[in-house]
């Protein structure tokens, strides 16, 4: 069993079949589906179901999954740090983040970042709720994670830098019965159609906590897809509860973006498991937690 065999088992995992993972990896798909069986011989148990033209994992692949990322980042870590030893001018730092912080405070640090280590690429992934992102530096799929929760998060194995707090602001159209500059009570968006992500996400969780609370606001839209929420509001789709750092792009595009009554808050951490990591991603670190340039 080899390293590469593992590198190209989590590519077919993470890819969600053969033939993406072959293009993934920029080998013609027969090799692929080779090495993959050469590695199923090694281990003497199939790690996939093939269903016509799809797969599957069997309960030995899912078993394979972290030990392989382990593997894979260790080799990743080794061969970092030996080019790191001629200085940080290469290399590559992944990171998982939610939406709403993907826009901000991430944005922020990467232009640190890369202003520091131009030669060093930033690979970005998307995680969709605070459980994801964790899972996602579990697993090894990033190294790094950013993510938002409405408390202070902890988890087992997994070393939380805290960031800062967001405020969450309610986004409308220009159009909207509420004028510029005011707060708005929640009591306030009674008979108000909202358009919302999905459940596990902190600006989902705000909003149910509001209906729960006994205003009677209509749920009109929900989506996974964030990029979405900024382009209804200004259609008149609804309203949305959104995070301030969203204020800058919703009021650029149009939209009028107003104080909730009482605040609420997400708290934003970095996350990362305990033990070694690359040079390019302590170096990321560093510059993510420096402040002096905000």
């Amino acid at each position: 069993m080899e390293a590469r065999q593992l590198e190209y088992f989590l590519a077919v995992v993470d890819q969600g079949g053969i033939n993406a993972a072959a293009r993934a990896l920029h080998l013609a798909q027969p090799s692929l589906s080779q090495a993959i069986r050469a590695l199923e011989r090694d281990l003497g148990s199939n790690l996939f179901h093939r269903v016509g033209r799809k797969v599957m994992l069997t309960e030995a692949g899912h078993a394979l999954i972290e030990p392989a990322r382990q593997v894979v980042h260790g080799m990743d870590f080794a061969r970092a740090s030996v080019e790191s030893v001629a200085g940080l001018t290469t290399g590559r730092v992944e990171i998982a983040t939610m939406p709403s912080q993907s826009v901000e405070p991430l944005s922020s640090m990467i232009s640190r970042f890369t202003a520091r280590r131009p030669g060093v690429s930033v690979v970005v992934r998307a995680a969709f709720t605070a459980k994801h992102v964790l899972d996602m530096v579990r697993t090894g799929i990033a190294e790094i994670g950013m993510l938002g929760s409405s408390e202070p998060t902890t988890a087992s194995g997994i070393l939380m830098t805290p960031v800062s707090k967001q405020r969450f602001v309610l986004v409308v159209p220009p159009d909207s019965p509420f004028p510029p500059g005011a707060a708005v009570r929640h009591e306030q968006l009674s008979g108000q159609r909202l358009i919302v992500g999905q459940e596990g996400t902190g600006m989902r969780r705000l909003v149910d906590e509001i209906r729960a609370a006994g205003v009677d606001l209509t749920i009109a839209i929900e989506t996974e897809y964030r990029e979405a929420i900024l382009p209804l509001v200004l259609k008149g789709a609804g309203m949305a509860i959104l995070t301030d750092a969203w204020t800058t792009l919703a009021e650029a595009a149009g939209a009028k973006v107003l104080q909730l009554d009482p605040p609420a808050y997400l708290h934003i951490a970095l996350a990362r498991r305990i033990g070694p990591i690359t040079p390019a991603a302590r170096e990321f670190l560093s510059a993510a937690v420096d402040r002096s340039k905000l």
